[in-house]
């Protein structure tokens, strides 16, 4: 590369960096000022409350079955996805011919662009009616609807990171465990898999931090009930929804009010998550072979 090219690149990119750190900055900034009144006027532990009921006497609007219900939904969705994402990848890489392989990857990359207000719908035409006549309890609007459906949404997430780590990793196996007698299978499941354990972990956090961000799944399916998650059946309300609905009403009531709490529980969660991400995805495979 031409050293202009190259100063230019270099320009470009810290240009870059420096906007999204300020646009980053500026978000962190707006809901910490947002927030301030509630640090300010001590209504920080009603705000996370256990009560939400805007209408009744006296008004209580704590978002805490809100942040309880964002956390079993993903936790949930995570659990279901994660066991789906190890077996594509083992079957990509251990089982799978090369042309079937390439097939089911480019279906997960196919899988992310899809909009999530189609999962969303088809979960609603589907899944919704299903756990309703099978089960014959409430309206199908619960968190047993939601959960499948926020899963497959963050299986592809799951998947492409695993995949690309395992990878990167079996470049250095193949050889190796070919010269031991192994199989593909064997060589995947009994050294690639494990020492992939760290991705592992790390795709399971990126999926929780993609489910706790998503909005329209837990909008459309899960009842927008504002009480606890105590059951599969249980008509409940996520905190990106809780936040959909108030911004969806007004501006200026007390219930707007209690946004500033719903986002800064959402920006401290993801932080603390991305800075888990980092410190799990900062070991290179090489460092896990020697």
């Amino acid at each position: 590369m031409k050293p202009g090219i190259r100063n230019w690149t270099r320009t470009l990119t810290a240009a870059a960096m420096a906007v999204s750190a300020m646009t980053v900055l500026a978000i962190v900034l707006f809901v910490f000022v947002s927030a301030a009144p509630l640090l300010r006027e001590g209504n920080l532990a009603e705000a996370f409350g256990p009560v939400w009921r805007p209408s009744g006497e006296p008004a209580r609007y704590g978002i805490l079955p809100m942040v309880l219900t964002s956390l079993a939904l993903s936790l949930g969705a995570v659990v279901l996805a994660l066991p789906l994402a190890i077996g594509v990848c083992l079957f990509a890489h251990g089982t799978a011919p090369p042309r079937l392989a390439r097939f089911v990857l480019g279906l997960v990359h196919f899988m992310t662009g899809i909009p999530t207000v189609v999962y969303a719908f088809a979960g609603m035409c589907v899944l919704v009616p299903f756990v309703r006549a099978r089960f014959a309890y409430g309206s199908g609007f619960c968190l047993l609807s939601a959960m499948p459906v926020l899963a497959l949404l963050i299986l592809p997430t799951l998947v492409l990171l695993l995949h690309a780590y395992m990878r990167q990793a079996g470049a250095r196996l193949t050889l190796t465990c070919a010269s031991l007698g192994m199989s593909r299978l064997e060589s995947v499941v009994r050294v690639l898999l494990p020492i992939s354990r760290k991705a592992l972990v790390a795709a399971a956090v990126l999926g929780f931090c993609r489910a706790v961000g998503d909005t329209l799944v837990a909008l459309m399916l899960a009842g927008n009930a504002p009480q606890f998650p105590t059951g599969l059946f249980r008509s409940v309300r996520a905190l990106t929804a809780h936040v959909a609905l108030v911004l969806a009403t007004d501006w200026h009531s007390p219930e707007f009010r209690s946004l500033a709490a719903a986002g800064l529980v959402l920006f401290l969660l993801t932080a603390c998550l991305s800075l888990a991400i980092r410190r799990i995805c900062h070991v290179h495979p090489s460092s896990e072979l020697s």
